[in-house]
């Protein structure tokens, strides 16, 4: 059962949404909350952030709190007078229990406090990857059954129930890239320096990229705003167009310098290949067989997704990666 909420008005009472929501952030100095903490600084609300060992100075509106998702008992109060939570916290690894810990059991509790508090909106950061291999195309919620095949990405979708059961939003990006990135980027380059013979099916997979600038402005604009009708439940976060892998391997090529792998081959003998050069075949289910995600709900709920396409994308973070790959 939910916990009761306050009224709206007996919240407008007590001095809030006044001059805008306060909003909590997990995960604020990670890959995607690094962006969004700035965004909702800038925009004048007020805004808490749950440090674990991450210690930004405090400020006007600006307030850190220590606390650990693991450890319900540093959360008790943490969204005391808050009106939004952004959950971007999770941890990626193969340390299965602490998998378990922050990705499951963490939001769990975060929820739970929510609830106490009678938060109006939580917005969770998951991944599609819990989708599973794919082929994916131009998959819309609801119609695509999850089918996780690592441990990360099953207990990041164990983490979702507890948002959606107390009416909160999931966003499911696909492979998000920019500053700060250790996966995406990295595994690509290494995907084509031991394709020698040619891109999988001449690089025709469709593959949904989103910009982590655009994915951040998207959480930030949900934080700030309304949407004119209460949209809830799992919801896609990427731009409308998809890119192919060849488009991927030639844009990464022209703006990082990777290796430009030309030619064709089949996706059995590009397997073969990669695992003869010692890298993982998964890269092929990422990279090499279509994962397009329809991102129309969103829009239509929020007025807001990730839109920057892949050569403006590319280009803003483009001396990051030369200097962090080679």
């Amino acid at each position: 059962m939910r916990a009761q909420r306050p009224s709206r008005a007996r919240r407008l009472r007590r001095g809030r949404l006044v001059n805008g929501p306060r909003v909590l952030v997990t995960g604020g100095s990670g890959f995607v909350g690094s962006k969004v903490v700035p965004l909702l600084r800038s925009s004048g609300v007020r805004v808490r952030v749950l440090a674990h060992q991450w210690s930004p100075t405090a400020g006007p509106r600006f307030e850190v709190v220590k606390g650990d998702l693991t450890d319900p008992a540093t959360l008790r109060g943490i969204c005391r007078d808050v009106d939004r939570v952004l959950h971007l916290a999770s941890y990626v690894g193969k340390d299965e229990e602490r998998s378990v810990a922050v990705n499951v059991d963490g939001t769990r509790h975060l929820v739970a406090e929510a609830l106490r508090a009678g938060v109006d909106g939580l917005v969770q950061l998951s991944t599609a990857a819990v989708y599973g291999n794919g082929p994916f195309r131009r998959a819309v919620e609801g119609t695509v059954n999850p089918r996780p095949v690592s441990s990360t990405s099953r207990n990041r979708l164990a983490g979702e129930r507890f948002v959606l059961r107390a009416g909160g939003v999931v966003l499911r990006p696909y492979l998000v890239y920019g500053r700060g990135d250790r996966w995406v980027m990295p595994a690509l380059l290494r995907m084509v320096r031991a394709l020698r013979s040619g891109l999988p099916d001449g690089g025709s997979a469709l593959l949904s990229l989103t910009e982590v600038g655009s994915l951040a402005t998207t959480f930030a604009r949900m934080a700030l705003g309304s949407p004119s009708r209460r949209v809830t439940g799992v919801l896609h976060a990427c731009p409308p167009r998809p890119v192919s892998l060849g488009e991927l391997v030639g844009a990464a090529h022209r703006q990082l310098g990777f290796p430009l792998t030309q030619g064709d081959q089949p996706f059995e003998r590009a397997k073969r290949e990669l695992i003869a050069a010692g890298c993982d075949s998964h890269l092929l289910d990422l990279f090499a067989v279509d994962h397009w995600f329809d991102a129309t709900r969103l829009r239509a709920g929020y007025g807001c997704a990730p839109d920057v396409g892949l050569p403006a994308g590319l280009a803003a973070h483009a001396a990051w990666y030369r200097d962090q790959l080679f």
